[in-house]
């Protein structure tokens, strides 16, 4: 493993001699230059109106509101796709919709996407209108089954767009082509986020709350789906993205969430009033996330949607145990997975191959996925893991390293091999493809020589990268605490993590695999540090020959019977 220290420079950087020094060398390393970046108020987000298609959407919205239709929200069977949907539903009830249902149909049954089958399915229930939510920017076929039933669709996504853009009466998606959107990062919820708003505003110039004896919403009551779709769909925290966390973290942290966030909050063991943005994303998110990989995703939304506290707090309770039943099979097929890596043939070097394809008739096709992310952290590698869909084909799942488009990846196998992939869609990091079990081996072949061909040997080493090393006069609450406020933190906006040379004094195995450790720093012997370390190899540790330590960590603060203390989380440790 290697280590390094991420680059700034101040000297290009304008922060107000207020902000900490310690945050200031923490901002400018990952790009942020003055407060204008650092700004968290919604006044400094931008107008919806820069948005492609935004306009169209809203006259649709705006006709099928005096008309009374029927609408029909076709969301996405994740946490994003969750909040998406019960902010749509919320949002356009509270601004006098009458007639709005929501459907996210069972993805082992229908698949991703506003496929034909999912447009009959909801034709249903005869709409005049359908909006997808997180999702719909791939797809043609649905959309155009849609008009033939005499059904028109708003899409709105944030996933990238294929060559062919379906023929909606709309599309509000800031990676279509021409869209100007200053953001290209949104989550689906977001997006969802920005057109409500710019419908609020154009029905307030309206009049239409005035004239029908309307409250007229404040779009900040729902932010806290917001935040929690965003972190939850891992998306970049830009600039824009951070603000709508952040807001959506203060309402949290105030007790004015949805019963259903508060209740899964119960649930998690979180204190809502200290919450921050990782929360949400390792406490909440896979809770709503396991109903849509095991069952029906719909109990999440219901869970979102519901104002009575008793019945949130029976949802989220189901959802717990969904995710408890989804850890148990991701266990499982986490030690199947290492017997397939031992199938591998890596040469006589041992060096694994650039990407990593595998498959397992048994595995659980709504946790490829996280199976995925896991093999990608332990081995540095893109991975793509398969399970049995029906009728021979293949479901599969990706996760990418820095340097590869692994969306982009997909699109080049799919042009050199015409027919060898069915049908694929995603990020740079996150990708689903579907393919012929017959074909598995060829494709594997041909993702590897892709890979091989784009990554150097260099994007294949594990490098962790952190914000150097502290004093041991830092290592204090009062530095916990200024980190925890000066997020939220998420992907490519990282939470900060140092590095250091320390004592270790004692250590210990909690749970089945957590290191429980005391260290002391090199420079204050006297001080000892309470420290976690989460999922280690225990072939490797506890090493009773250890006295010091080489590690990676993060600054906590460890809440237990009302009592505060500071505390390590381990991210890298090694011997010295």
């Amino acid at each position: 493993m290697q280590i390094q220290s991420r680059s700034y420079d101040l000297n290009s950087c304008d922060f107000p001699e207020q902000i900490d020094p310690l945050l200031q060398r923490v901002y400018a390393a990952r790009g942020a230059k003055n407060q204008l970046g650092l700004d968290r108020h919604l006044s400094s987000l931008p107008s919806p109106q820069l948005m492609l298609g935004m306009p169209a959407a809203v006259k649709r919205l705006i006709d099928a509101l005096h008309d009374n239709e029927h609408i029909v929200i076709v969301g996405d069977f994740d946490a994003d796709g969750a909040t998406s949907s019960a902010l749509m539903v919320l949002a356009l009830t509270a601004m006098g919709f009458k007639k709005v249902r929501f459907l996210v149909p069972n993805r082992f049954d229908y698949g991703y996407g506003l496929t034909p089958e999912i447009v009959d399915l909801a034709a249903q229930n005869k709409p005049q209108l359908i909006i997808t939510v997180d999702n719909g920017i791939s797809s043609v076929e649905g959309v155009a089954h849609a008009l033939t039933l005499g059904i028109e669709v708003i899409i709105t996504d944030h996933h990238l767009p294929g060559r062919v853009l379906p023929n909606a009466v709309a599309i509000v998606n800031p990676n279509q082509p021409r869209c100007e959107f200053p953001t290209k990062n949104l989550a689906g919820v977001g997006v969802a986020f920005y057109l409500l708003s710019a419908l609020r505003v154009e029905l307030r110039h309206q009049n239409w709350f005035v004239e029908h004896n309307l409250i007229e919403p404040k779009m900040a009551a729902w932010l806290d789906l917001v935040a929690l779709g965003t972190v939850a769909d891992v998306v970049p925290l830009d600039q824009v993205n951070r603000v709508l966390v952040y807001q959506g973290l203060l309402r949290i942290r105030a007790g004015q969430s949805r019963p259903g966030i508060q209740a899964l909050l119960r649930i998690a063991g979180k204190n809502p009033h200290r919450l921050a943005s990782a929360d949400l994303g390792f406490a909440i998110g896979p809770r709503l996330n396991a109903a849509g990989r095991l069952d029906d995703i719909s109990l999440g939304i219901q869970c979102l949607l519901t104002d009575d506290h008793q019945l949130a707090m029976q949802t989220a309770q189901e959802l717990d145990q969904l995710n408890k039943d989804r850890r148990s099979i991701e266990q499982s097929m986490q030690r199947e997975a290492m017997v397939e890596m031992d199938k591998l043939s890596f040469g006589s070097d041992e060096v694994l191959p650039a990407v990593l394809c595998l498959f397992h008739p048994d595995w659980h096709q709504g946790v490829v996925g996280l199976l995925a992310s896991r093999l990608k952290e332990k081995y540095h590698r893109p991975v793509v893991a398969f399970a049995r869909g029906d009728e021979g084909i293949l479901k599969g799942s990706s996760r990418s390293i820095p340097g590869l488009h692994i969306r982009d990846a997909l699109d080049a196998v799919a042009t050199r091999y015409p027919g060898l992939i069915d049908k694929f869609g995603g990020h740079a990091m996150a990708a689903g493809l579907s393919l012929s079990e017959n074909k598995f081996e060829q494709f594997s072949e041909a993702l590897q020589k892709y890979v091989e061909e784009s990554l150097s040997e260099d994007d294949l080493a594990a490098t962790l990268i952190t914000d150097g090393s502290l004093e041991s006069n830092q290592l204090t609450m009062h530095t916990a605490e200024l980190l925890r406020e000066a997020g939220p933190w998420g992907q490519q906006f990282s939470e900060p993590c140092f590095d250091g040379n320390f004592q270790l004094k004692q250590q210990r195995i909690v749970g089945e695999n957590h290191l429980k450790l005391v260290l002391s720093h090199e420079a204050a012997p006297e001080m000892n540090i309470d420290a976690i370390y989460f999922n280690i190899d225990t072939d490797v540790w506890p090493n009773n020959q250890a006295q010091r330590v080489r590690c990676v960590y993060r600054l906590d603060i460890n809440e237990y019977r009302g009592q505060e203390k500071l505390q390590f989380l381990i991210q890298y440790m090694e011997v010295i």
